[in-house]
């Protein structure tokens, strides 16, 4: 099983309707003028590049390289920054490391609050109420469900995502990646790792 996909086994999918809607007040703030087809292109072009394959490269230079691993936990945000992701007009980011004494698992309970400027946009299951509701009240339950959940003596931190403050997960380095270089280890780590329903594996287990 792919772990990028939109998961719908319990969460489903909430945007349908927004999409519609959306759609429907492109069209209307072209026909007045507002807005032309071609900024509303460039504008989806920008979010498209904002994707987890930044987070993963957060990880992987973290993985590699012990002095930028202090700075990220320290600053999420201006270790963004010095990898030369665009996160300067995003809130706080809060990186949370797992440990084998501690899962970090994310969700926003009020919306969907998100690090948008570094991971690119929330995918459906996050934003649902099933999620949402869910991931506080029985977390390992919500994480078996990607196929995935830790050791009954690892405890399971869930972090409340805000308007000011948004959270990503440094997940644990997967055994026997001593060989890889970052590009390859950034290979293993999902959007599901930075959220933290699911974690990385290590090549072989990734290809099984």
């Amino acid at each position: 099983m792919s772990h990028d996909h939109d998961h719908e086994t319990n969460f489903g999918s909430a945007t349908s309707p927004l999409a519609a809607r959306v759609r429907a007040m492109e069209a209307l703030l072209i026909e007045k003028g507002l807005v032309t087809e071609a900024e509303i292109q460039d504008n989806v072009a920008y979010m498209d590049s904002r994707s987890p394959v930044n987070g993963a490269r957060l990880v992987a230079r973290a993985w590699a390289d012990e002095g930028f691993r202090a700075r990220l936990l320290s600053d999420g945000k201006a270790a963004a920054i010095e990898l030369g992701i665009d996160a300067v007009a995003s809130p706080e980011l809060v990186v949370v490391e797992n440990t084998p004494d501690v899962h970090n698992l994310i969700v926003c309970t009020l919306c969907s609050c998100y690090p948008r400027n570094v991971l690119g946009r929330p995918p459906d299951w996050y934003k649902s109420f099933e999620y949402r509701s869910r991931a506080v009240r029985e977390p390992r339950a919500v994480m078996r469900e990607f196929g995935f959940e830790p050791p009954g003596d690892t405890r399971v931190a869930v972090h409340d995502s805000t308007a000011d403050v948004r959270y990503m997960v440094l997940p644990i380095r997967p055994p026997g990646t001593g060989g890889l270089d970052e590009s390859e280890l950034a290979d293993l780590v999902t959007r599901d790792c930075l959220i933290g329903v699911d974690v990385p594996r290590a090549p072989s287990a990734a290809q099984a």
